[in-house]
């Protein structure tokens, strides 16, 4: 408004409305624009993550395919060939079809059509040595159809796989990189365009400030002595407005409350302000066995015979008799019955002289000792877990800990030290003097073949490779001639029924870590001579035994321990065993040593 009480000019008020509406429809314009451009950016990127990881692929794909046909030098029996010779089919066609997925698109793998020049120069010069693997693998495929053909006739197309390897992962290497620096060119292109919206933006919208904004408030500054008389106003309006507002949604809560209590349940009665009982229902006068003849008895009398529940209900009305209340309410029928109740008490006027409080109420006996005894059982059961859980987090850090410091050390102590050993005696070479050149590269290669040692015994404590590349038996032989020879023990391994198929990744670094550590008590705290692992298995069972001589203990004692104290390998490897649906078996006694016994489904 203006001074004079008129309303703002029209001219004035159509010229903002216009310059708002500019200003709107050009930050909508830019950002539709933006929009636009980017999606129709993204567009053309959305492929590139899937093209770079089926490039990257194929280099695994290749490594897996020449792996897999050396490997059938290893493997002169009719199973372990017809085996090698599925998987060789299956990485080869996979090889193929990504290989053509990447220079002629394919919907299903999710790559386009399209490649630049140089990327179709690239896989021109690669098509040659593809085809040339290629073939030789079919061949030998074809080759392995008869079961007696030997591996030296195999052998020619062999050497064409090995020999070739090299050069398709070097020249898919230069693909790769290739496609990596195609996608950052859009991707800095991406960068300059975002760059050049925002700042098309920020010039609007700094536009708008100085020729709408700016204006706009000195027009609305000139107006707020008037508006400041009319919020005044407001307030005393909007202050009646509150207290009307309170009044209804005093009543609007007693309605409710009234409602709800009738609709859920059918024990209710009537009494006045002061306690004295008017109306009990029919169910409720069943429930308390009360006679239809008593007057002018108290509702508190009614629903008690105990004191203090009779004084808590009592203070209970007189404090909400006027306010209503909802909530718990422990009462005592005849005979001396505890039950609760769900009471409702909403204050009423049946006349305009005349005040009453409905009682409404619902038996919740059966529920209320079902929560508290929900409420015990959770407690409990949330106490032990988290006590069991904090001395198994403790324990997993503590060998975290000692496990990084033994490493560190061996590190420190073996492979550093000589590393540093060979770096002076690299310096210390003299050219000039071939006689004791001669003798320091013979050291030095004595020195390599340590550290070599070392780094291998090292990565083998870690994770050995035997497991990942071969299975769980090959790692388990492994653990066991690499512990014998490392403590002195008799430790031997003995392949009842030759079991050799390989296990789900975690399956098997489960079971090798369970009878890892089960070797490791032998050893430690048995004070054993022989270990013997045995591994059996039948159509759906691997059982792996392992027996030592050692002096034994007692495991009921192991099961008890809660404090953190002993007995969490056992823990450990229960957890584990647990992990790959296994069950585990536990059997000692002193003096006689100890049997761990696992069970795991194939």
């Amino acid at each position: 408004m203006t001074k004079n009480g008129n309303s703002l000019d029209q001219r004035t008020f159509n010229k903002l409305s216009r310059l708002y509406i500019i200003a709107l429809s050009a930050i909508a314009l830019t950002i539709i624009i933006s929009q636009v451009l980017i999606r129709n950016h993204l567009e053309t990127q959305k492929s590139d993550s899937t093209v770079i990881n089926v490039a990257g692929r194929q280099r695994m794909l290749s490594q897996k395919l020449t792996k897999e046909i050396v490997s059938l030098s290893d493997y002169s029996d009719k199973k372990n060939r017809l085996r090698l010779k599925n998987n060789i089919s299956e990485t080869l066609y996979l090889w193929k079809l990504s290989h053509n997925a990447l220079q002629k698109g394919n919907d299903s793998l999710g790559l386009p059509e399209h490649n630049s020049d140089k990327i179709k120069s690239e896989f021109k010069a690669i098509n040659p040595v593809f085809n040339t693997i290629e073939k030789a693998s079919k061949t030998i495929l074809q080759k392995l159809e008869d079961a007696t053909i030997s591996i030296d006739e195999l052998a020619f197309e062999i050497e064409k796989v090995t020999k070739n390897e090299g050069s398709f992962l070097l020249m898919m290497d230069e693909i790769v990189n290739q496609y990596n620096v195609e996608a950052d060119k859009k991707i800095a292109w991406l960068k300059k365009l975002e760059l050049f919206l925002m700042s098309c933006t920020l010039l609007i919208l700094l536009g708008e400030f100085l020729f709408i904004f700016w204006p706009t408030a000195k027009s609305v500054k000139a107006t707020l002595s008037e508006l400041l008389f009319a919020e005044k106003r407001a307030k005393k309006m909007a202050f009646d407005a509150d207290e009307l507002s309170l009044s209804k949604e005093k009543s609007i809560k007693e309605l409710r409350a009234l409602s709800h209590a009738m609709d859920e349940t059918l024990l209710f009665a009537r009494t006045s302000p002061s306690g004295n009982l008017i109306h009990m229902g029919n169910k409720f006068s069943r429930l308390f066995k009360l006679s239809k003849s008593n007057k002018e008895v108290l509702i508190w009398n009614v629903l008690s015979n105990n004191e203090n529940e009779q004084l808590f209900i009592e203070n209970l009305i007189s404090k909400h008799k006027k306010t209503g209340w909802q909530g718990e309410v422990k009462a005592t029928i005849k005979g001396d019955v505890d039950i609760w109740l769900e009471m409702s008490l909403v204050p009423y006027r049946p006349t305009e002289d005349r005040s009453e409080l409905l009682i409404i109420a619902s038996e919740i006996t059966e529920r209320k000792a079902a929560q508290t005894e929900i409420e015990r059982l959770t407690k409990a059961n949330f106490e032990e877990k988290m006590s069991q859980q904090k001395i198994i987090s403790s324990k997993i850090i503590e060998n975290q800990e000692k496990e990084q410091n033994r490493i560190a050390k061996d590190v420190h102590d073996g492979i550093g030290q000589m590393l540093t050993g060979l770096k002076y005696n690299l310096e210390s070479i003299n050219m000039n003097d071939i006689e004791k050149t001669t003798s320091k590269i013979e050291h030095l290669k004595e020195l390599t073949t340590n550290i070599i040692k070392g780094v291998r015994t090292a990565t083998f404590n870690l994770t050995p490779p035997e497991l990942s590349d071969h299975g769980i038996v090959p790692a388990i032989t492994k653990l066991t001639q690499e512990l014998g020879r490392l403590t002195g023990k008799e430790i031997m391994f003995y392949n009842k029924t030759d079991f050799n198929d390989r296990l789900d990744s975690l399956v098997e670094i489960n079971i090798y870590r369970i009878t890892q550590e089960a070797i490791n008590n032998a050893i430690k705290y048995a004070d054993s001579s022989h270990i013997l692992v045995s591994l059996s298995h039948s159509k759906n069972i691997l059982s792996i035994v392992i027996d030592d001589d050692g002096q034994g203990f007692e495991p009921s004692k192991v099961k008890k321990v809660k404090n953190g104290d002993g007995g969490m390998g056992m823990t450990f490897m229960k957890e584990r065993i647990k992990y790959i649906d296994g069950r585990l078996f536990l059997n000692s006694e002193l003096g006689k040593g100890t049997r761990v016994t696992l069970n795991i489904p194939i």
